[in-house]
């Protein structure tokens, strides 16, 4: 799949000969109304979506990654039993080095490397850059990725999506954890903006701007469960030009519940 993915494969082997000191794993079940972009159709659908994810630490480096499995009530060939996962793998050079690279709210700079894949649309997307930590009070974490956006994408000739320019992406991510009384909340989640591009027929894809924010209860906790266990909420999905389409912004609210352990 090319030399960034070989890359990504190799910190993969590095990161995991160490013994891991901190990792999470959950499962969301998200239901709500999600919109169809105008190349697939148009219209709005019902869409249920099971996410497994899993963020690892070690010492000097990190991971995350997700797969998505998405299936909506509408045969139009879109979100039909299709899965999306990305995978990311970054460390701090403070942490690496054992030097400081602290500067007033920043806490570090490392880097990343990202692999994103479409399976009907046989999407392929590659995505080396730099990580910003911040010390911002109160949060869990607040980083910034600044990457390229480079598309291995086949392309038509192989069934898929039309093949893509390189661009480059920013994203936010954050966890706030809140505690009124008893009670245990949390808001996370991430904005990604991604740069336009041309397809493989020279038509424009737009940039586009996708926050995906979530407010969770710990239900679990409330119950007497270890923290963690059994959260519910909502998540909020603000899609500007959704996957590059001009005609589609979307706006939708789904329930969601997290399992974690």
């Amino acid at each position: 799949m090319g030399r960034a993915a070989a890359l990504l494969c190799l910190g993969l082997a590095t990161g995991v000969a160490a013994q891991p000191v901190a990792t999470r794993s959950e499962a969301h079940l998200q239901l709500g109304r999600l919109d169809a972009p105008s190349f697939a159709g148009g219209g709005t659908a019902q869409t249920r979506i099971l996410t497994l994810q899993n963020a690892t630490r070690w010492e000097k480096f990190e991971s995350f990654g997700f797969l998505d499995l998405v299936n909506d009530d509408r045969r139009d060939g879109f979100n039909d039993g299709d899965f999306y996962t990305e995978l990311y793998l970054g460390g701090g050079f403070g942490r690496l080095t054992g030097r400081s690279f602290a500067f007033g709210p920043l806490k570090d700079i490392g880097w990343v490397a990202g692999l994103n894949h479409g399976h009907d649309a046989k999407v392929w997307k590659y995505l080396p850059g730099l990580r910003l930590y911040w010390n911002v009070p109160g949060f869990a974490f607040l980083n910034t990725d600044l990457t390229a956006y480079i598309d291995d994408s086949r392309g038509v000739a192989a069934g898929g999506a039309p093949a893509q320019t390189d661009s480059y992406m920013v994203d936010v991510s954050w966890a706030r954890p809140i505690t009124l009384g008893d009670q245990r909340f949390a808001v996370q989640g991430h904005i990604e903006y991604i740069g336009s591009r041309r397809n493989q027929f020279g038509a424009k894809v737009s940039h586009w701007i996708l926050a995906q924010p979530q407010l969770r209860w710990d239900l679990g906790h409330a119950l007497g469960w270890p923290p963690g266990r059994l959260q519910v909420g909502i998540e909020y999905q603000y899609f500007r030009n959704k996957l590059g389409d001009p005609n589609t912004d979307e706006s939708a609210v789904q329930a969601l519940v997290v399992v974690g352990r």
